[in-house]
């Protein structure tokens, strides 16, 4: 089964959450309904980066290195891709 770590805005350089999860799709609608407390908080609700993981620890290690990053490299790891920090929910893989 496929993981996800993934990367939620606020708005370009704004706050962001850091995650990681089976099912992209549904947590990214948790985070909008307000279901994370830190989400919620700072309005961070446009999904700006992702990459898949084929198993569970590999998931888990990608997203505790990101975490430790300076935001810098964040910024620049997300823009690499996405340099408006649009919205890319519908390129979530089915």
């Amino acid at each position: 089964m496929s993981q996800f770590v993934y990367i939620m805005a606020s708005r370009p350089g704004g706050a962001i959450y850091i995650g990681r999860t089976g099912n992209l799709s549904a947590r990214v609608e948790a985070h909008r309904a307000g279901a994370s407390v830190h989400t919620a908080k700072y309005k961070i609700r446009t999904l700006v980066w992702f990459e898949t993981h084929d198993d569970f620890a590999s998931s888990l290690q990608r997203e505790r290195t990101i975490k430790r990053w300076p935001r810098a490299w964040k910024n620049a790891l997300i823009a690499e891709r996405n340099p408006n920090w649009q919205d890319i929910t519908s390129h979530i893989p089915l």
